[in-house]
């Protein structure tokens, strides 16, 4: 006996605990998928054996339990009847797919209009230790091998924009300076690792920082406070995305498609609340 979808849908709370989707996400998902997926099959010149998951349900189905439980290919191939070369080359076909349909994209026409207030932050992943220049991927803050990425999101929790991802030695600021930027008029919201994006752009808040010599005012401490009631709704996006934990664990795998997967699980966040 293996896992299906078959037989996992006949249970809808398991379901969502195994896959991180609700059972009618995860339809929609498949019917969003489904016309580029029978394009795909159509245009192979020859079909060879006959798969151990024959339907896209299944292929989806083994993509998700992957990313929400981060285990290794063998343990999945055993749950799905499939050898662990097979689920490799499974991901390489399905990601793509997912990419195109789900992923985030960058909305050229975002005005104040549209955006009143942004919020922004990085979230930071814990990687293997690289064998060379271990230097660039140390996190002094986390004092450990890292990879950093930065969302941006609406302040009712869609995620604008999800930037390149960096070795944990780069600081957020110098991430923010390398995407581009943000709408004058919106008001945008960042922590203290943001200090000198309101030289660059207007309407930004960030914390005020004390010192020795200058403690916060009462006023300061007030500002502070009411800045981290609102942007706490970045912290909890990011704390949405860790649920996958291929997002939070250690990263096992070749850094070339971590970028991918960030998109794509961002994606499947929006998908979740029909963004």
């Amino acid at each position: 006996m293996h896992l299906t979808y078959t037989r996992i849908s006949k249970y809808p709370y398991n379901f969502r605990r195994i896959t991180g989707l609700r059972l009618e996400t995860f339809d929609k998902l498949v019917q969003k998928v489904r016309p580029l997926f029978e394009k795909l099959e159509a245009s192979k010149l020859r079909h060879g054996r006959r798969s151990h998951l024959p339907t896209l349900e299944d292929k989806l189905l083994c993509v998700l339990v992957y990313y929400r439980t981060y285990i290794s290919h063998v343990f999945l191939g055993y749950l799905f009847n499939l050898h662990n070369a097979n689920i490799c080359r499974l991901l390489r076909k399905m990601e793509p797919l997912l990419a195109k349909k789900i992923s985030i994209k960058k909305d050229r026409t975002l005005t104040p209009d549209k955006v009143l207030r942004i919020l922004a932050d990085v979230s930071e992943q814990p990687t293997q230790r690289p064998s060379k220049k271990q230097k660039k991927s140390y996190s002094g803050k986390k004092k450990r091998h890292t990879i950093k990425t930065e969302i941006v999101i609406r302040e009712d929790g869609r995620i604008l924009s999800v930037s390149k991802s960096h070795k944990g030695r780069v600081h957020d600021f110098k991430i923010r300076k390398g995407e581009k930027p943000l709408p004058k008029e919106s008001l945008k919201l960042a922590d203290s690792g943001y200090q000198g994006w309101q030289k660059l752009q207007s309407n930004v808040m960030i914390p005020y920082k004390k010192s020795r010599k200058r403690p916060l005012t009462k006023e300061q401490k007030d500002h502070n406070r009411k800045l981290a009631s609102i942007r706490m709704k970045v912290e909890h996006k990011i704390r949405e995305i860790k649920v996958f934990k291929i997002m939070a664990e250690v990263y096992r795998n070749f850094q070339k498609k971590y970028n991918l997967r960030f998109n794509i699980i961002s994606g499947l966040i929006n998908f979740k609340y029909a963004f």
